[in-house]
């Protein structure tokens, strides 16, 4: 079965949580005059970073830089970018790394996606109903 178009969802779904962060984080009054910065630090964080992670895994580099890597930038590129306050910095950090937990734990409970987080095991719907 071929699933490589799940990867294409997966990301359409981190943007789109990711710049829920943001609008949660920050106020509406930032959020409105900052969606230029917010949709492009989305697209170097999640895509960029998601299309790094896999490619870098499918090419052979070792675990301990497509992880990483991906994961520092989440971390400090946006507080940097955004000049967040430590109340919201640490808001952000909580609700990002929250973020793919969830993501995994949706796809793979309802759609029996696990490829996001394949090490987490999650049992799905069908799968507790059968």
């Amino acid at each position: 079965m071929d699933t490589e178009w799940h990867f294409f969802v997966m990301i359409l779904a981190s943007f789109l949580l990711f710049f829920a962060v943001f609008r949660l984080v920050l106020s509406k009054e930032e959020f409105t005059s900052k969606k230029t910065q917010l949709v492009t630090l989305s697209f170097l964080v999640v895509v960029a970073g998601m299309l790094f992670g896999k490619y870098s895994a499918t090419f052979g580099l070792p675990w301990w830089i497509y992880y990483p890597v991906p994961m520092l930038v989440t971390v400090l590129l946006p507080p940097l970018i955004l000049k967040m306050n430590k109340r919201k910095t640490l808001y952000y950090l909580l609700l990002s790394f929250l973020s793919a937990p969830f993501i995994h734990a949706f796809f793979s409970f309802f759609f029996e996606w696990t490829e996001y987080m394949p090490f987490w095991k999650i049992p799905s719907l069908k799968s507790l109903l059968d």
